[in-house]
């Protein structure tokens, strides 16, 4: 859902990394967000957090401004 909104908004480039098949980059995701579920988003070098802060920014009109900056 989180890759469906931001081709939406005109994001061309996802990169995903897949911690299911690199565990180790899970332990990595979990000491750079603190955070244990998937997806964690950055946009540029700001962590947004999951999907439901991702649409969160939507709906406040603040998703847009981050992805032009």
């Amino acid at each position: 859902m989180a890759e469906s909104l931001l081709q939406a908004k005109g994001v061309r480039e996802i990169e995903k990394i897949r911690v299911d098949l690199e565990p180790e980059r899970r332990i990595e995701m979990m000491e750079r967000t603190g955070r244990r579920t998937v997806p964690q988003i950055y946009i540029g070098e700001r962590h947004v957090g999951g999907f439901d802060d991702l649409s969160s920014l939507e709906r406040r009109g603040e998703l847009t401004p981050l992805l032009v900056s």
